[in-house]
């Protein structure tokens, strides 16, 4: 069984910590980013206000209108509230989904990782909906139209981190799986398809790329719809 396990193995107090390397991957993306963040934080305060951004600058701005743009259409007036941690795990889980361009197993393959984020999700909705009227009057929506209703209510909101959760894990291992078949199908009968690895780009541009980027979108969609229904106020 060790043989096969692909992480790393920490012993603690006679205890077996076991950490795949999907874990491993997410850790080294957040402290990747911790840097990343703490560099544009200083380059910002350095920054001339009556000069065009370049650099880092400019390319932080870029992202961060990319994730203002994925939110704005849900969220509306609260993006600017929601985007620092909203916009901060978009940027994750898409530099997530594209390690397999690098070889590496991404975060996202491993179900645990997707559990976590759309959980995070589910009690960042939860909590704002008994923050915005109380618990009675979040139980009082779950019962709408009538009392009769609240258990496939529950059921709907419960459904949510499932959804999120399996989506994104699946398309993503599927794609890290079908990747490997085909590189192990042309190791098996090479040399003779050597020119079969003309399509590899293209293969790892639907899966890794494409498919990564479409799903993180599709995530974060989702997630901000439906924390919109608790925090933006309605309009007629």
């Amino acid at each position: 069984m060790e043989s096969s396990f692909d992480g790393i193995i920490i012993m603690i107090f006679g205890y077996r910590l076991e950490l795949q390397q999907s874990i491993i991957n997410w850790l080294l993306v957040c402290i990747i980013f911790c840097g990343f963040f703490y560099w544009a934080g200083k380059q910002f305060e350095k920054a001339d206000v009556r000069k065009a951004p370049s650099g880092i600058l400019l390319l932080t701005e870029m992202v961060c209108d990319l994730c203002q743009n994925i939110l704005k259409d849900n969220l509306k007036e609260k993006t600017r509230h929601y985007l620092p941690l909203l916009g901060t795990l978009v940027m994750m889980m898409a530099c997530s989904n594209l390690l397999g361009l690098l070889g590496l197993q991404p975060p996202t393959s491993n179900l645990s990782v997707n559990i976590a984020l759309a959980l995070m999700m589910f009690f960042m909705i939860q909590y704002n909906g008994i923050r915005k009227g109380g618990v009675w009057n979040r139980i009082k929506e779950l019962a709408e139209p009538m009392w009769i209703m609240m258990p496939l209510n529950i059921v709907g909101e419960l459904a949510l981190p499932v959804s999120l959760s399996m989506r994104l894990f699946g398309n993503i291992l599927a794609g890290s799986i079908i990747m490997m078949l085909v590189y192990t199908l042309l190791k098996l009968v090479m040399p003779f398809t050597a020119l079969m690895y003309i399509a590899t780009p293209f293969l790892h541009a639907y899966f890794d790329i494409f498919s990564g980027l479409i799903q993180t979108y599709i995530f974060f969609t989702l997630a901000s719809f439906f924390l919109s229904e608790q925090v933006c106020e309605e309009q007629d």
